[in-house]
């Protein structure tokens, strides 16, 4: 079997979603989407939360499935969500972007930065907080947002 096909057979099965549905765009809409974000966030009064990550990571995604959790639903209408894409495993693409925002992202992904309307960063992940997500509880994601949530 040529592998096109297995991709192609995979792919309809459902069994690579990540392939299928990719949670983080490419990593040159990083600039823009943030941008994007910032004049949605000021229109509407809510705050940025920066979510840089990849789709090769297990983490990224429990962190996102807690994200989606029912209980978090009033707190993410605060916010304009941004998925940044930090590039294959082991590259280093928007390292940069992450820097601009006081998150080293050598300590590992999901790593989160939240910003008021104007682009001002409110809060940085400094330590690979969100890291390890898949050991950690719901609950971590839920007092994150209703912590750095506007007023």
């Amino acid at each position: 079997m040529s592998p096109l096909r297995l991709v192609l057979q995979l792919l309809a099965a459902g069994a690579l979603p990540a392939l299928a549905n990719p949670l983080y765009p490419e990593p040159s809409r990083a600039e823009t989407d943030i941008t994007a974000a910032q004049t949605e966030a000021a229109a509407s009064h809510r705050r940025v939360l920066v979510d840089f990550g990849g789709d090769w990571c297990t983490d990224c995604k429990v962190f996102d499935s807690y994200l989606k959790r029912p209980e978090n639903a009033e707190l993410l209408r605060r916010y304009v969500i941004v998925h940044v894409n930090v590039g294959a495993k082991g590259i280093t693409e928007n390292f940069p972007v992450a820097r601009r925002y006081g998150i080293p992202l050598e300590k590992g992904v999901p790593a989160l930065a939240v910003l008021d309307a104007e682009g001002r960063v409110i809060y940085s992940q400094k330590a690979g907080e969100f890291e390890d997500m898949r050991h950690m509880s719901p609950d971590a994601v839920h007092d994150f947002l209703r912590q750095w949530s506007p007023p």
